[in-house]
């Protein structure tokens, strides 16, 4: 049976929506002591115990609350006067969101390219690079990112994707550029952006209206041209400005 660490761990790299509720200090009598955990996923189900009865229905109901607004707090319950328990006791929890690790699919193992796979693993993304071309990984060290060696419609075939699935285009065409964007953002995704200049960008837009593969608004959501706004020069400034705009729009989820 999993240990409820590991059972969180599996919760950051999936899609599951769940919560950790923890005692953090108790007084009196009670069921449980400081440093019992509890789970509760988005549907009401639970792992773990944090000492069952009105105390435990009461915190599930926090603990979804907690989900629906994606924000942690503390709270404290009184087991007699508040839960009509015989324990007596007060205890006090911390209940906190468990943030799924995010997906980061990077299309274009270029000098960028690269330079971002390298970067955002230290910043807990889970990263697949994608390219075709034969040499695209010659002389990559990227032990912690997944390659993928193929046709970006091929790749995009495979690969799951969800309200965790960052997408960034970074490739050396620009016709493949717009390929990559057309074929992911009728996917469900978290966030989605591409490298180009004005005119570029420009033109991408122009594309997905007329194809009608998106509308004005959800086009204007696209991050294009990606990154923040700085004097990025060397293909690591303009990764940096990159991871910094996932970081702040995975932070903002």
């Amino acid at each position: 049976m999993s240990s409820l660490y590991q059972k969180i761990i599996n919760i950051e790299n999936s899609g599951v929506i769940a919560a950790v509720c923890t005692i953090i200090s108790t007084k009196g009598s009670a069921p449980r002591k400081t440093g019992a955990k509890m789970l509760v996923y988005k549907n009401g189900s639970i792992d773990g115990s944090i000492g069952g009865g009105a105390l435990e229905k009461k915190v599930i109901e926090q603990a979804l609350e907690v989900l629906k607004n994606n924000e942690a707090k503390i709270v404290i319950h009184n087991l007699v006067s508040e839960l009509a328990m015989c324990c007596g006791g007060t205890v006090e929890l911390f209940i906190e969101p468990i943030m799924n690790r995010k997906k980061l699919y990077i299309f274009g193992a270029g000098h960028c390219g690269k330079a971002l796979a390298k970067f955002a693993p230290d910043l807990d993304f889970d990263v697949t690079l994608i390219d075709e071309r034969y040499d695209a990984f010659e002389g990559a060290e990227l032990p912690e990112c997944t390659l993928i060696k193929n046709h970006h419609a091929t790749a995009i075939e495979t690969l799951s994707f969800d309200e965790n699935t960052f997408v960034v285009i970074l490739t050396h065409n620009h016709a493949y550029d717009r390929e990559i964007l057309a074929l992911t953002s009728t996917k469900r995704n978290g966030y989605i952006g591409m490298i180009g200049s004005e005119r570029k960008v420009a033109i991408a837009k122009k594309n997905m209206l007329a194809s009608n593969i998106l509308n004005e608004q959800e086009v204007n959501e696209i991050d294009m041209p990606i990154g923040l706004e700085m004097e990025a020069i060397t293909p690591q400034e303009i990764a940096i400005s990159i991871l910094a705009k996932l970081i702040d729009v995975r932070n903002k989820k």
